[in-house]
């Protein structure tokens, strides 16, 4: 996995590697957290289609793992392809606060994780 820091205390996973699941992504977080991180960038690339299924669990799974862990998260990309009310209501709520983002830019993610 390739991970630069774009600004202090954030790391961006630049390369297309997969977090396949929860263990996966506290690994990632771990060691973004041993560099300095306390944020983590990633693109929906990154993530597996469940990940967007929010019936099969895999979107908690891994996003439990960045509040276990202290963790923020921006995931940047392009979702309103998605017909999921549920997930288009989990987006909106998610991007009220401030642990877990969705973000169309890498500025846009680099800002929200700067605050």
């Amino acid at each position: 996995m390739t991970i630069t820091f774009p600004a202090p205390s954030i790391a961006h996973l630049e390369s297309n590697d997969i977090l396949h699941d929860a263990q996966e992504a506290a690994e990632l977080l771990i060691n973004c957290h041993y560099q300095g991180a306390d944020s983590l960038i990633i693109r929906e690339e990154n993530l597996p289609p469940a990940f967007f299924d929010l019936k099969t669990g895999l979107a908690g799974d891994i996003l439990q793992k960045f509040s276990t862990y202290s963790g923020r998260l921006a995931i940047i990309g392009d979702f309103s392809k998605y017909d999921s009310n549920s997930l288009r209501d989990f987006i909106y709520e998610s991007n009220k606060g401030r642990r877990i983002n969705f973000v169309s830019t890498f500025e846009e993610a680099v800002r929200v994780l700067s605050l």
